[in-house]
């Protein structure tokens, strides 16, 4: 099952959204500090509904600290950035990726695109804006992921 990784997530709305769609998949949720906000904030609690005790969730204080912990699991470190070369469609996905999402203002830090071991995007056929909201950003790349595997069952 691919894990959905979130580097430095600035705005609680939408990672509990993001742990809600987490939720509702059964993917983990790892998060890389540092977040600009509290675990506890009410509006990344009320974004995640009363869903929060079925997420697995993992908090990580720094990138160093999730590099070590996704290597002794293993899988490969699929991050999303436009800065990506390849569309997220003509990607061959593996069930244990890790799949990082970076900030909603700066996208993947430099540290965690070198580590990546592929670097996609999502394409955005009209021009003029520059991302997609970091939630519908996960639930594009991970359903995807889920479809490919096999693992979204109806």
């Amino acid at each position: 099952m691919p894990k959905i990784v979130l580097v430095n997530p600035q705005i609680p709305p939408n990672t509990g959204n993001i742990a809600r769609t987490c939720a509702a998949t059964g993917c983990e949720l790892h998060l890389v500090g540092p977040i600009g906000f509290e675990l506890s904030d009410r509006y990344l609690k009320r974004a995640g509904l009363d869903y929060w005790p079925q997420v697995d969730l993992t908090y990580h204080t720094d990138f160093s600290q999730f590099q070590q912990h996704s290597q002794a699991i293993g899988g490969r470190q699929v991050g999303f950035s436009t800065a990506g070369q390849c569309s997220y469609v003509d990607f061959e996905f593996q069930p244990g990726d890790w799949l990082l999402f970076g900030s909603e203002g700066d996208g993947l830090p430099p540290a965690a695109v070198t580590q990546c071991d592929h670097l996609l995007r999502i394409p955005m056929p009209k021009g003029g804006v520059r991302s997609l909201n970091l939630s519908v950003s996960v639930g594009v790349g991970l359903f995807e992921a889920l479809r490919q595997t096999g693992a979204l069952t109806v």
